[in-house]
């Protein structure tokens, strides 16, 4: 958050000065995160449960990213199998690409300077 101090009023200052030190203020009266994160915990424990039933993966896993739901939403997507690969390089036969996403730096030298990708088909 960028804020142009010289274009405020020097009012406008004062009232950016005067929210910046209750906010402050705020987050001095708050009590560390250890000490919390402690209390959860032992409640937690109290009532029979642990952290790992209640938000799932890591111990010291939060309420708002629980790692389980993390992996959902990153698996949530189409799922694509493996392709074999569609092109070879002439000049190291180990450097292949299917054919998928970006071509390849060495295709792309090779097509910049006039081949045609499919002079690099692998023959089945």
């Amino acid at each position: 958050m960028a804020i142009d101090l010289n274009a405020l009023s020097p009012k406008q200052l004062d009232a950016l000065i005067s929210e910046a030190k209750a906010r402050k203020t705020a987050l001095r009266k708050r009590k560390p995160i250890a000490a919390i994160r402690k209390r959860i915990v032992d409640f937690a424990a109290a009532e029979g449960y642990t952290i790992q039933e209640l938000f799932g993966g890591r111990a010291g896993a939060t309420a708002k990213a629980p790692a389980a739901k993390r992996a959902t939403k990153q698996a949530a997507g189409r799922k694509l199998g493996k392709v074999p690969p569609k092109y070879r390089n002439p000049a190291a036969p180990t450097e292949t690409w299917t054919g998928r996403g970006k071509q390849p730096r060495w295709l792309a030298a090779l097509v910049k300077k006039g081949r045609k990708p499919e002079e690099f088909l692998i023959k089945k």
